[in-house]
């Protein structure tokens, strides 16, 4: 179980090879996750976060078999969401006074999800404790990263931050550090993670990025609880992040749309042929909406600086899954970022309408009416789509 990281520091956790969705089906993860655990064994031992409820009872059972449960001098919980203290309530049963270092908001969270009353010892930034052979762990508050309750906390001497959920990824690998896995997966993991969890928050997140880059950290580990460990040239997903919380957009048109008898399918790509025209060098993507992953779409919008969406008139409003996918958007409070919309109709079409009130609401800058077409587009109207597309590509 235990694998070495630096020193006298340890990863103690689990790899989730068969996990396909986290935050109950909100998120996707198509290649599994890992709980990062690390236990400390110098003068003083030291466990950092714990594993996913699921995998308690074994991650106990594996951890007595590294340490004399009763020898962990401090318990340091980072974050209260049971991903990471899920297997608290299995260890205290065998060591219930062990002292537990966290922030005021993790003790609400702890107690509010186990109903004990654990040795609790709150922490702020700048806190400390000493563990011996003159190393220190040094405790930085990261709240809304992505919980009220989140912190850090810096080993001395040995350099190492143990993140938490900040330069995460939901990514499985027995390989343990970012050097080692197929870089391509890892940030496109990476991405994908910053997107859908850390996006609402990228202003804090900036903040907060300065507050730690003034402390003058020398960082040689970046010790995250889920993916990989950062150790080749750690600063790399710091300056991703950095990158990514400045209203982030590459260049980048995402068209999403869903449809009922493939008419606005035919005018997404439509649109999409009136871009490329314009705009021979930027990024088209077309996706069906029913036929993708909302994750991975939200990932595409992330990386966009203009959004497409398309749905037909049904009961004189729009399809409850654009519907839906628009509150997911406006969710991730994208800044930044114009978008517009397209639509097939019968009889009243209202869809362009409500789909442009609705991405004006989550925070788009609307730059075209939208584009409404009655019944099936013939040649005309498929010609009248491409020079929409020609305007979105100009605007």
């Amino acid at each position: 179980m235990k694998k070495k990281i630096k020193n006298q520091v340890f990863w103690v956790g689990k790899v989730d090879w068969e996990l396909r969705k986290f935050h109950g089906d909100e998120f996707s993860t198509h290649h599994g996750s890992t709980y990062n655990s690390y236990l400390i064994q110098e003068e003083k031992n030291v466990l950092i976060d714990t594993v996913w409820i699921p995998f308690a009872e074994e991650f106990v059972e594996n951890l007595a078999q590294e340490i004399d449960l009763n020898k962990i001098d401090y318990i340091v919980a980072n974050h209260g969401e049971v991903d990471h203290s899920g297997a608290l309530p299995a260890l205290m049963k065998h060591i219930p006074n062990a002292p537990i270092y966290c922030t005021a908001n993790a003790v609400k969270s702890l107690k509010g999800q186990y109903h004990q009353d654990w040795n609790f010892h709150v922490v702020k930034t700048g806190d400390k404790i000493s563990i011996g052979g003159g190393k220190e762990l040094v405790f930085v508050e990261m709240p809304m990263l992505h919980w009220p309750d989140s912190m850090a906390t810096y080993m001395t001497e040995d350099n190492i931050l143990f993140s938490n959920d900040a330069f995460g990824q939901h990514f499985a690998t027995d390989k343990l550090y970012n050097d080692l896995v197929d870089q391509c997966d890892l940030f496109k993991e990476a991405i994908k993670y910053y997107a859908n969890i850390l996006t609402p928050f990228s202003q804090i997140l900036k903040k907060k990025l300065e507050e730690v880059l003034s402390l003058n950290l020398t960082i040689d580990i970046i010790a995250t609880s889920h993916g990989v460990i950062w150790r080749d040239n750690p600063l790399q997903i710091v300056e991703k992040y950095s990158q990514w919380a400045n209203d982030y957009q590459e260049n980048q048109i995402t068209i999403i749309y869903d449809t009922m008898w493939n008419g606005t399918k035919k005018l997404a790509e439509k649109i999409a042929e009136g871009i490329e025209i314009v705009d021979p060098d930027v990024e088209v993507k077309v996706f069906n909406l029913t036929k993708s992953d909302q994750n991975d779409l939200i990932t595409e919008v992330f990386k966009s600086k203009k959004v497409v969406i398309g749905s037909p008139t049904i009961n004189n409003t729009i399809l409850h899954s654009i519907a839906g996918f628009i509150q997911l958007m406006k969710q991730m409070k994208f800044k930044g970022k114009k978008a517009t919309s397209f639509g097939c109709y019968g009889w009243s079409g209202e869809s362009t309408k409500i789909l442009n009130e609705a991405l004006a609401n989550a925070g788009f800058e609307v730059i075209e009416e939208g584009f409404r077409n009655q019944w099936n587009p013939d040649d005309g109207r498929q010609i009248e789509a491409i020079e929409f597309g020609k305007k979105i590509a100009k605007a």
